[in-house]
């Protein structure tokens, strides 16, 4: 097995020793990092985000020819790694012949150690997409952070090494593809980037909290193939919002009982069922409105609604004017609403 070890979480430093070591060719753009990989070792691409100087982000999309593992070993005790796997699995343990924690697709794990040896495994030829957010507790520039990872991660002091494994997310890997199909450059990209990955520790460090809470209530969480299903119908309806549906129906549909159903939206998207559909259409609509020269009975036929008047009031509570008012000013309000 092949070990590839990195002794900084400075990404500048970090993507030049996994060139040294890999291969391949690594393209700088402002903050942002890509390492293209075609060879014996690997092929795909590891990419990687310097969002301040006490965080950072770095995300595998790779398929390695032989055993591969990342050892983490900096002088930096107060790191913590938040991993999420979107495809494949992954394995990590605190020493090379430890006790490996597996992770799966859609889960979610954090890991420090008081030792500095973290690692991280992939598998022969089997594809991963992996990323993980290395954040310094101690000096990470928001103090509410910093507070709240202190109190969550490194309440024992005399605790050497945590680790955790979540249950099943997709909202995290969702996040991801949208941190991934970001088009904008310069400033804006930088914001959008920092704001992505912001926004995806946040998830994690809520789904630890969920997680916690669940224990401790003995709620039994989502299966993977329950949220796996449950993100296929969320899809559907945003590919079909003209379609009459009930919720019979989509339960039928995605294999699930009505109540788990439900929950599932509410975990992946924060909504009930019907409140998800109707955000849809609203959506749906809005883009309408925005790039077609539909009018607007048309607009409200087209997303599966046959009220024009419950249509203005759904619009007008998500976007604070009438359809017909946002039709008529697309040049002071596109860029607001």
């Amino acid at each position: 097995m092949q070990t590839i070890l990195l002794t900084s979480n400075n990404p500048a430093l970090a993507f030049k020793q996994l060139q040294k070591q890999l291969g391949g060719t690594l393209l700088l753009k402002s903050k942002e990092y890509s390492l293209k990989l075609n060879n014996d070792k690997a092929s795909g691409t590891i990419t990687g985000i310097a969002v301040e100087k006490a965080i950072n982000y770095i995300e595998f999309d790779i398929t390695v020819t032989g055993s591969l593992a990342i050892l983490y070993k900096t002088a930096d005790t107060d790191s913590l790694h938040f991993g999420y796997c979107s495809k494949g699995e992954m394995q990590q343990s605190f020493g090379k012949k430890n006790t490996k924690n597996k992770m799966g697709q859609f889960q979610t794990g954090i890991f420090s150690t008081f030792q500095r040896n973290t690692f991280f495994f992939f598998k022969k030829e089997k594809e991963v997409k992996f990323s993980i957010i290395t954040v310094n507790a101690a000096t990470v520039s928001d103090k509410e952070l910093q507070n709240q990872l202190s109190n969550t991660f490194f309440k024992e002091p005399k605790q050497d090494r945590y680790c955790y494994i979540s249950s099943f997310n997709v909202k995290i890997a969702e996040k991801i593809e949208e941190l991934n199909a970001i088009k904008q450059n310069g400033l804006v990209r930088n914001l959008m980037n920092n704001s992505i990955v912001f926004l995806l520790l946040a998830l994690e460090i809520e789904q630890h909290t969920t997680d916690q809470a669940n224990a401790e209530n003995h709620c039994a969480s989502l299966t993977k193939s329950n949220m796996q299903a449950v993100k296929e119908i969320a899809q559907f309806i945003r590919n079909y919002p003209e379609i009459h549906y009930t919720l019979k129906y989509l339960s039928r549909k995605a294999g699930l009982a009505p109540l788990k159903l439900q929950q599932g939206f509410k975990v992946l998207h924060d909504r009930t069922v019907s409140d998800y559909i109707r955000n849809v259409r609203v959506e749906v609509a809005e883009n309408l409105i925005r790039t077609t020269e539909l009018n607007i009975s048309e607009v409200v036929y087209s997303v599966g609604l046959t009220s024009r008047s419950y249509f203005s009031k759904i619009f007008k509570e998500k976007y604070n004017c009438s359809p017909k008012y946002y039709k008529n000013n697309q040049n002071s309000l596109s860029s607001t609403a």
